[in-house]
């Protein structure tokens, strides 16, 4: 300590007094402060789950197709035809509120490395989004920031950004979410991990120099809250630099096409002492760094700060000493620095030299940073007031509250996704704006054409978390799982991004526990295996939690990709048809009760055999090209599923025989069809042979959308609703028609 007034070393970095003590025991001495910096970074929540490891294990990781589950970089599963797909989805929430442009493309970057350090070339990125309310000028000003952040990194790299969510809700309004997910492809054989072997061979660094840009990006920002004085810490978001990347991405894959890498890793969270610890410990050796040989960008930076930087593009590959000088040549092509910085050694500890015959500086096991921090079985509560919640039931809406709500569900998000490309690669045959994305799955190596498909959806509710975190987390499964039934794919792997408040409120840890439960129940159901994902904890504003936001990323395949999916959308002539439950039941949880102050009651029953059944009809349905048409019931329920499908091709419909009750709730399982009048038959087939509920609900046709007795609306005016609410609130003006 400086003085008596200061506080030790360790709590400035974030460590607690038994986290110390438990450090002091594992090297036998106290740390110095080079090695206190690498523990705080390693076992930081972002890095060490701690506070959430032993729940997490609950999820089912198994499954026939998959190749690496969760603990590595990415999840990889087998799709077929010797190729493997590579999924991850990670979060940068606090730096994207600090600094939006940077923290946002930071977070592509970072997703991306995870990605290609499996030997897997980045094909599409996703960005489910979470901001204030979009009457607070903050919240204004940190959307525009990510979403240009997101498209300034995408575009620039060369990956196309294929879909997402945006949600708008107060309990983000000073902790938005960030949240990336990336899917890559890569031939079976190309597969590598993060790990070190060899007595002697070498560890280089490739890529961009070390700077003071992310130091204590994972223990400064991932690992706590947020209150006044905040804006200081925007020296802890890294700065990106997508032109760098895409270089890195083509030196990386061209070292391990050549077979020239034993093992790689990438610098994201923790930098240097990550990507050397873990690689050390993963393969069950040490590790010798020499501190001084990493490349600098700025100067007079102390070895806590070289080791303990973000600074972005930089991997660590280890290559044996014969290989090295291709590996230069190689790099040298692609305009890659590459530095020898590190041995491996047998001896299972990490040290760091001045020089590798220099002064020792630091000298710890290494798996004690990889996998030896704390697992703390934090306290979980159920909210005191949880009972009298679910007893509070919303009721339902009025008859003129249908029409408003309609209207006010319809926000056109082509804003923010027409500043990304799409179409990079030329494989996007399902665009933004649909229920799910789809790719062409074509060879990595060949570039041939599989004649098959990869699906892509993500999918959280908040509202339905708040209330039953449990439950509500399930749903989101089964939504992902409607909306890849929409496209005509099956599921295969899923990953997730939970966003929880701060982990020292039981109340927090309690919704935790009960989201991972309703996921894996979940994917036990719907037989989906779990190969990923971040847990990003701490988001709270000034003692506030978010409301419990976890969020999917489900990963599908379509057998045959014959056509493109029909798409959001009502065909003129056609008949509107409604897969599965159509009666009224609980309100709890949907976008009217919420937008009405009703933040109570029991959420609807999800039956995940009902749910199954549904999605395999409308699965083959969809790829025996028998709708025009297909939208999932899910935010704003029927109604708002309607809207959005009168409003995609500006056709109306009048429905009749719909009673008041079933318009606006968000239970499960109910999907829309436009059919043409002589595939109804088919439909009712499929329907009967699978046990599943089906009504038709009437006719697509006019310029207004009907349902009788309910709504009367003329399409032009939900037109506007829908297409002015995003530009208008961004001070864009209005669109034009």
């Amino acid at each position: 300590m400086a003085d008596g007034s200061a506080q030790p070393i360790h709590r400035a970095l974030g460590l607690t007094d038994g986290e110390a003590e438990d450090i002091t025991a594992i090297l036998g001495r106290p740390p110095n402060h080079l090695e206190l910096a690498m523990y705080s970074v390693m076992w930081s929540e972002h890095c060490s789950y701690k506070s959430s490891r032993r729940h997490l294990v609950r999820l089912p990781t198994e499954g026939e197709a998959v190749l690496v589950g969760p603990g590595e970089n990415a999840g990889v599963v087998d799709v077929g035809n010797g190729i493997a797909a590579a999924i991850r989805i990670e979060s940068h929430n606090h730096p994207s509120f600090l600094e939006p442009y940077q923290g946002a493309a930071t977070g592509v970057g970072g997703i991306l490395r995870d990605i290609f350090t499996m030997g897997a070339r980045p094909i599409a990125l996703m960005d489910p989004l979470r901001f204030g309310p979009l009457d607070d000028a903050r919240s204004r000003w940190v959307a525009e920031g990510v979403v240009s952040g997101i498209s300034g990194y995408g575009n620039a790299v060369g990956v196309p950004t294929v879909g997402g969510e945006v949600v708008f809700d107060d309990c983000y309004r000073g902790n938005p979410l960030v949240n990336v997910l990336c899917l890559g492809i890569l031939p079976t054989e190309r597969l590598v991990l993060g790990r070190a072997s060899g007595d002697g061979n070498l560890a280089v660094l490739l890529g961009s120099a070390t700077g003071r840009d992310g130091i204590g990006g994972v223990s400064v920002l991932a690992s706590a809250g947020f209150e006044e004085g905040s804006e200081a810490k925007r020296p802890a978001v890294q700065v990106g630099d997508p032109f760098e990347e895409k270089r890195l991405i083509e030196a990386c894959l061209t070292l391990l096409d050549a077979g020239l890498v034993v093992g790689i890793q990438d610098l994201g969270g923790a930098g240097l002492t990550c990507a050397t610890s873990e690689t050390a410990s993963r393969g069950g050796v040490g590790m010798d760094v020499d501190v001084a040989a990493v490349p600098r960008r700025e100067p007079g930076m102390h070895a806590w700060e070289v080791m303990t930087s973000e600074s972005q593009e930089r991997m660590l590959a280890i290559v044996t000493p014969e290989a090295l000088d291709e590996v230069l040549r190689l790099c040298d092509r692609w305009d890659v620095r590459a530095t020898v910085i590190g041995r491996v050694t047998p001896s299972g500890r990490l040290r760091i030299l001045d020089g590798f015959d220099g002064e020792v500086l630091a000298d710890v096991p290494a798996a004690s940073l990889h996998d030896a921090a704390p697992s703390y079985d934090r306290p979980c509560a159920e909210p005191s007031d949880r009972a009298r919640r679910l007893a509070d039931d919303p009721g339902a809406p009025a008859g003129g509250e249908i029409t408003t709500a309609l209207l006010a569900g319809l926000c056109d998000t082509s804003w923010i996704w027409r500043q990304y490309d799409h179409q990079l690669f030329l494989n996007t045959v399902e665009a933004p704006g649909g229920d799910a994305a789809v790719l062409r799955l074509k060879h990595p190596t060949t570039g041939l054409d599989t004649g098959r498909g990869l699906a892509l959806t993500t999918d959280g509710n908040h509202r339905w978390s708040a209330l039953d975190p449990r439950a509500g987390t399930a749903m989101a499964v089964a939504e992902a799982v409607l909306n890849l039934s929409c496209v005509g794919a099956r599921p295969l792997a899923l990953v997730n991004c939970l966003n929880f408040g701060n982990p020292e409120h039981p109340e927090v840890m309690w919704q935790l526990s009960e989201a991972i439960d309703g996921m894996a129940d979940a994917c036990r159901a719907f037989g989906i295996p779990v190969v990923g994902g971040n847990v990003s904890l701490y988001n709270e504003t000034a003692g506030r939690d978010i409301d419990p936001t976890p969020v999917v990323g489900l990963l599908g395949i379509v057998d045959r990709l014959e056509r493109r999916p029909p798409g959001v959308g009502l065909e003129s002539g056609d008949r509107v048809v409604l897969l599965g439950p159509a009666g009224p039941a609980s309100h709890a949880g949907s976008a009217w009760a919420w937008s009405a102050g009703r933040q109570g009651g029991t959420l609807p029953a999800l039956d995940m055999r009902v749910h199954s059944a549904v999605a395999g009809v409308v699965r083959g349905l969809v790829a025996a090209g028998v709708p025009s048409g297909v939208h999932d019931c899910a935010s704003g329920g029927l109604a708002g599923a309607l809207a959005e499908m009168v409003v995609a091709r500006e056709v109306g419909a009048r429905l009749a025989g719909i009673a008041p009750g079933a318009l606006l709730h968000e239970a499960p399982s109910r999907v829309l069809l436009s059919v043409a009048p002589g595939r109804v038959g088919e439909v009712a087939a499929a329907a009967g042979a699978a046990g599943v509920s089906w009504a038709d609900l009437g006719g697509a046709g006019g310029d207004r959308l009907v349902i009788e007795g309910v709504v009367d609306i003329a399409v032009a005016e939900a037109v506007a609703a829908w297409r002015d609410r995003l530009p208008s609130a961004l001070g864009e003006g209005v669109a034009s028609a």
